[in-house]
């Protein structure tokens, strides 16, 4: 019984986050910069740019915070800037949703 307990305990917190993290809808809306490199879906044609489709809402999120903040210093890292500069927390998170969910 309390191994139930535990993987419920476990599981509801990834859920309730992943739920409340960003609205994808609004990330598709707010991302229409992104498919120039990465595609409307997060496939990137051009195998220079990383694919965003499926990957973790956590990690894209702090990923284009890293560019904002310049913490992050690649070849494309100017050009990543420019390209959040405008964009507040909570579209940073509705985009990394967005993106999270593409398959």
């Amino acid at each position: 019984m309390r191994k139930i307990y535990l993987s419920l305990f476990l599981t509801i917190p990834f859920f309730v986050q992943a739920e409340s993290f960003g609205d994808a809808e609004l990330g598709k809306i707010k991302s229409p910069s992104c498919v120039f490199c990465h595609g409307t879906t997060g496939k990137a044609a051009n195998p220079s740019y990383p694919n965003l489709n499926g990957q973790n809402a956590q990690y894209l999120y702090q990923s284009m915070l890293d560019y904002q903040q310049g913490k992050r210093t690649t070849s494309m890292a100017q050009m990543m800037a420019a390209q959040l500069r405008q964009l507040n927390d909570q579209d940073l998170r509705d985009i990394a949703a967005f993106y999270a969910q593409q398959q």
